[in-house]
């Protein structure tokens, strides 16, 4: 049994059709994945970058590529109406679905008694997001979500707000960077294209990386900086 983390923001398309895609991908092999939602934007705080939709050209390319993606893999998926979109609800929403029971956000993080949400949460806070071409922050569909799951703990409460501050704080102490992130025997990989080498590593084939060619990058010669 393969144990794998996903850490995701609903706020991400690759994080949307990266979920989709998994089970495909990742099919022929006995695989356990935790859900972890985290705030991307607390990623980009940290490590002092942009995100995608901060750079006009950048924005319309992933508008452009996430939507020949969707249709690519046959995905009923869509760009919701507006985007960027504020992610914070959908995500309190998903850390107030977490059943109680034993900690599973890692001993950083701090926060005793809460489980990760299962995967009908995470589900279904993407396909909020990135099915019907809606707009991913309308209060009306919110509360139709949030009727929906049934969260056992209130979305605004203090104990909600601290378990996704530190779920996406054990996040950046393992290495996270950016949205989606899948980890597996402590590798991560990083992105859509990521899911394609996790999977190459999990059936051995000749194009995964062995540990020498891995922990190699760790350590690459920097040849020039950028002036700050």
């Amino acid at each position: 049994m393969h144990a794998i983390d996903f850490w995701f923001d609903p706020v991400s398309p690759y994080a949307a059709i990266a979920f989709e895609r998994a089970p495909e991908v990742l099919a022929g092999h006995s695989v356990t994945i935790t859900y972890r939602p985290i705030l991307f934007a607390g990623l980009l705080k940290h490590w002092g970058q942009l995100g995608p939709a901060e750079l006009a050209p950048k924005r319309a390319w992933t508008y452009r590529h996430v939507t020949w993606l969707m249709r690519e893999h046959g995905l009923d998926l869509q760009m919701p109406a507006m985007h960027p979109f504020d992610p914070l609800p959908l995500l309190r929403l998903a850390w107030a679905c977490a059943s109680p029971g034993e900690a599973a956000l890692g001993t950083t993080a701090g926060v005793p008694g809460m489980a990760t949400p299962n995967r009908r949460v995470a589900e279904a806070v993407l396909r909020h997001a990135w099915r019907g071409g809606a707009d991913a922050g309308d209060r009306a569909r919110l509360d139709a979500l949030r009727a929906e799951l049934r969260p056992s703990r209130d979305p605004a409460s203090a104990e909600v707000k601290a378990a996704l501050r530190a779920a996406t704080d054990d996040a950046i102490a393992r290495g996270v960077f950016g949205v989606p992130t899948f980890g597996h025997a402590g590798r991560l990989y990083w992105g859509l294209d990521g899911l394609a080498l996790l999977a190459a590593t999990l059936h051995a084939a000749p194009s995964a990386l062995d540990d020498a060619a891995w922990q190699a990058a760790d350590t690459w010669p920097v040849g020039a900086e950028r002036p700050r």
